[in-house]
């Protein structure tokens, strides 16, 4: 375990050292936001209903499956929803810029372009998020904008705003960086629209969401794999969190010979990962498969996560959009 995690999800008394960085991390965060809050600092509303899904915490919760299940039920109830995305870790020859399925993965980043591939739907990328909002609706005919994280750029206006939490580590030690894992204090919780426990085993006015396992695919053509889940395998993954994909492998039967984990967005290559595998069967995540189909082996496979969610969510989100819309047109 990395020495951040026993800070940050342990008891580690070195916490404390970092308190006097904590401290000037939250004066400059909460200044900002109160600049923005109050119109000192000007934000930017999009003509269309914008939703936000982020978090508070530092790492994976989860967000990514999230927007794919929005996107699926706004789809399927008549909306025509966009994403936008900062596109960390992609190296665009300009911003903001389209992704597609002839982008290639170097310019979009692995979770665009996988986001992209999932849903179908528009997505633009850009460091200002408000750039690639105005990009989306230049180009797209869309009706609602769903911001893949961004809950902490404040210069984009936002309607309503879900904010991820893992189930399993939560808020971890309550602190705000570096002292914690918090990117803004756990007040924070308290004015968001849904408040979604990844994991389950939500609080008071929490909804949970399950990650469950689809059918394994292949990595070279995101074919369906016939492999037997008896056989023996080696895991590799570069993403927020992945004790929790290694879990998931282990609940859904998966024999997992041994792990190894990369830091989020990594940039992987054929001979790390045939050095690790040695020949053996591979099973990654799909925001990792996207960045290994070029050089993937035949025995290499992903495993795609749909999320599920708690049936009063989406009655209550539609509501919220149809109140939304209902407003504008007035």
């Amino acid at each position: 375990m990395k020495i951040e995690e026993d800070i940050w999800y342990g008891n580690h008394w070195s916490k404390w050292l970092l308190a006097p960085l904590s401290i000037t991390f939250a004066a400059i965060t909460g200044c900002r936001r109160a600049l923005f809050k109050s119109g000192i600092k000007a934000s930017i509303k999009p003509s269309v209903p914008t939703i936000v899904v982020g978090n508070i915490t530092v790492g994976g919760t989860g967000k990514t499956p999230l927007v794919v299940y929005l996107c699926e039920k706004l789809t399927a109830a008549g909306y025509k929803p966009g994403i936008i995305s900062r596109g960390y870790g992609s190296k665009a020859p300009q911003y903001p810029y389209i992704v597609n399925s002839d982008s290639p993965v170097a310019h979009s980043g692995d979770e665009p372009f996988m986001l992209q591939q999932r849903t179908q739907c528009p997505l633009v990328i850009s460091p200002v998020r408000t750039d690639a909002a105005a990009h989306l609706l230049a180009n797209f005919d869309v009706d609602v904008i769903i911001t893949d994280d961004g809950l902490q750029h404040y210069a984009m206006q936002r309607d309503i705003e879900l904010i991820v939490i893992d189930g399993k580590r939560r808020l971890g030690n309550g602190h705000l960086l570096p002292m914690g894992p918090l990117r803004e204090g756990p007040w924070r919780l308290d004015t968001a629209d849904f408040v979604i426990c990844n994991g389950g085993n939500g609080l008071a006015g929490e909804l949970n969401m399950l990650l469950v396992a689809a059918p394994l695919r292949k990595v070279t053509n995101n074919a369906v794999a016939t492999s037997d889940k008896s056989i023996s395998m080696v895991a590799i993954a570069g993403i927020g969190n992945p004790q929790r994909f290694y879990t998931t492998l282990a609940q859904h039967d998966y024999v997992i010979e041994e792990h190894l984990s990369f830091p989020d967005h990594h940039a992987f290559t054929a001979a790390e990962i045939e050095q690790f595998a040695a020949g053996r069967t591979v099973i990654m995540t799909e925001k990792d498969a996207v960045k290994c189909q070029s050089f993937a082996q035949d025995n290499w496979y992903y495993l795609p996560v749909n999320a599920s969610l708690d049936s009063d969510f989406l009655p209550q989100l539609l509501l919220k959009l149809k109140e939304l819309t209902h407003d504008s047109g007035s």
